[in-house]
């Protein structure tokens, strides 16, 4: 059995969960479900980020103490991760006290090593992205990723010695030209390390709200080296008395945006190496959503409510719309008038109605009992190939395009409709065969589409296998070779439409 260890960056909690929130948590689930019904081994790992400045002074904005504000803020989270179908296995929350005590483990592997250094630095802080920045990267003096001016810090540090990884981590790359995908991050994380690596501050003496550094608790470890180590340290206490780090350790896919690139795909390797982990199987790096032409950031104040978007779309539409608008690893546009114009053209039109007229036609012509047929031989190769497809492209992490792949089949069930139209056929007693075979093609591709929808869709699918009489858990664990074939005998059930056009009756 193989293994696939899935995790989505965990998230800050100093402000409201977002739509951009969503998407990365989708997209983790579409993979987790997939890898599921391929039968591997899976861990789903999500959670939220509470150290820090950002989080400190968003307390303190609101009159409340960090541990205050994190309680509050961490279960709207987890929240939205249960809102938007999310199959986690696990929620870590960094103030877990499991965590905290493996990451003073994991710093004192890096000084154990000889990685760690204390010095004096001054430089450009950005409270934002907890990070500092050189004055050239600068956009007319602020920081490129949130619009602010970054501020002077200057204090006592304790710093991990990543210039030491340079040639190591240039090497692992040239080894690995897929490890970072799209090509393009590869490209910007390879640049990264060979334009030069500068030792980095891992300890702040400013605050009080972090990790204590073990050997010196008048400091708290920096809070993206916190963030990363959530990776490894969840495993060691996700299931109580078991330690899954052998189990699931390196077979770990990383889903995070462009902006956390460098943190991920150079300090996070570095810091592995140093305390002497293998590093993980891939990273993939998906682009921004983009509302007026800008990333959606609490930062800017430009986001949109996922949870206002769910009740009044639906969570399977919101689903479907992410994965499908935004090609996934590119910054992509996302409106209302998109989600409202991809509800009705697809989900609507498109499955919908097929799904409607299948069921309708079988209980008018055949008293709502699918016949048995053989069916046609092109859909079924044309089924079968589909979920083929939509499986390689799963498997190099293409979100987006398994998904094309699936619509054109449900656009090929829509013309086949049209090219044999049953209605005609019901009018001719001698062609009851070839309206059986029609019939049964509809249904048997019909739960084909269900097969392959279910990781974007788990409802959707496992509703219209419903309807079709079908076993409703078999969307969890079957895919190529079981692409062509129904539960027989069944009766079909007839339901209100699965996308209702009209939007306010939901």
């Amino acid at each position: 059995m193989s293994r696939f260890y899935i995790t989505t960056p965990i998230y800050y909690v100093n402000g409201e969960p977002h739509l951009g929130h969503a998407y990365t948590t989708i997209a983790a689930d579409v993979l987790a479900r997939y890898h599921r019904q391929k039968g591997d081994e899976v861990f789903f790992l999500t959670g939220t980020d509470e150290h820090g400045t950002k989080v400190a002074q968003a307390a303190a904005a609101r009159g409340l103490t960090p541990r205050q504000h994190v309680d509050e803020m961490a279960p709207k989270f987890q929240r939205l991760a249960e809102r938007v179908g999310a199959s986690n296995d696990f929620f870590i929350r960094t103030t877990d006290a499991q965590h905290e005590a493996f990451v003073q483990g994991f710093v004192e592997r890096l000084r154990a090593a000889g990685d760690i250094e204390k010095r004096t630095y001054g430089g450009l802080y950005c409270t934002a992205c907890e990070g500092f920045w050189y004055e050239r990267d600068l956009v007319d003096g602020k920081c490129p990723d949130h619009g602010i001016e970054p501020i002077w810090l200057e204090e006592e540090n304790y710093f991990f010695l990543l210039s030491n990884y340079q040639e190591r981590l240039r090497q692992f790359f040239l080894a690995h030209p897929d490890w970072v995908k799209p090509r393009s991050r590869y490209n910007e994380a390879l640049s990264f390390i060979e334009q030069g690596l500068d030792d980095i501050s891992i300890s702040r003496s400013s605050i009080t709200w972090g990790v204590p550094v073990p050997w010196d608790e008048e400091q708290v470890i920096y809070v993206w080296v916190d963030a990363l180590i959530n990776y490894l340290s969840a495993l060691t206490y996700a299931r109580p008395g078991e330690d899954l780090t052998a189990t699931f350790w390196p077979a770990v896919h990383h889903l995070l945006a462009k902006d956390i690139l460098k943190f991920h795909a150079v300090i996070w390797p570095a810091l592995l190496m140093s305390a002497g982990y293998p590093l993980p199987v891939a990273e993939a790096i998906h682009g921004y959503l983009l509302m007026g032409g800008e990333k959606m950031s609490k930062t800017r104040g430009n986001v949109l409510d996922p949870f206002a978007v769910m009740d009044q779309y639906g969570i399977d539409p919101l689903r479907y719309y992410l994965m499908r608008e935004v090609t996934f690893g590119q910054d992509g546009v996302i409106s209302l008038e998109g989600f409202e114009s991809r509800y009705t053209n697809e989900l609507a039109n498109e499955l919908g109605n097929l799904v409607s007229r299948t069921v309708s036609m079988i209980e008018k012509y055949r008293a709502g009992t699918i016949p048995s047929a053989e069916g046609s031989a092109e859909l079924a190769l044309q089924a079968q190939n589909a979920l083929a497809h939509m499986g390689e492209r799963l498997d190099e992490l293409e979100i987006t395009a398994a998904l094309e792949v699936l619509w054109d089949f449900v656009r090929r069930l829509n013309r086949y409709v049209e090219e044999e139209a049953p209605w005609k056929l019901a009018k001719d007693e001698a062609l009851a065969g070839r309206l059986d075979e029609v019939l049964f093609s509809l249904a048997a591709g019909l739960r084909a589409v269900a097969l392959g929808l279910y990781p974007f869709m788990p409802a959707t699918a496992t509703e219209i296998l419903r309807r079709l009489g079908q076993p409703q858990d078999e969307a969890e664990g079957k895919r190529a070779g079981a692409a062509w074939t129904l539960a027989l005998p069944a009766k079909v059930q007839a339901a209100p439409a699965l996308f209702p056009r009209d939007l306010t009756a939901r």
